[in-house]
């Protein structure tokens, strides 16, 4: 049963999916900063920040949607199957179980689209 409505959902879904991307982001920079993955690891190093860079940005114009929408959402539970997240919108709350692989393509499918959008040329 669905307490908050399509757009709510889909505007604090993205902001945290779009979190956990950054999340990853900036782990990957910091392996890459801290050892030598590569021959040469600057140019992957600026491409990830670029790629950072956006996925902040991005993440800012959410949560300024969230702001005005009243929404918030927080970790509520986690096993090693399954995350679960509540999401609250003005006197409404909804939970969400997410399977951890399901979560995991998400992010996936976020840095795909992260990495189409920035321009390779102005990373190097």
């Amino acid at each position: 049963m669905r307490y908050i409505t399509d757009e709510e959902f889909k505007i604090a879904s993205s902001y945290l999916f779009l979190s956990m991307a950054i999340e990853v982001i900036q782990k990957d920079l910091h392996t890459l900063r801290n050892n030598s993955i590569f021959k040469i690891n600057e140019p992957y190093i600026k491409m990830l920040e670029s790629v950072e860079k956006k996925a902040i940005e991005e993440r800012r114009e959410f949560k300024q949607q969230m702001h005005m929408n009243k929404l918030s959402v927080l970790l509520t539970d986690k096993s090693d199957q399954f995350t679960e997240y509540t999401y609250y919108s003005k006197r409404k709350e909804e939970k969400r179980r997410y399977f951890n692989p399901a979560i995991r393509k998400k992010v996936l499918v976020i840095l795909e689209e992260l990495f189409k959008i920035i321009d390779i040329r102005e990373s190097v």
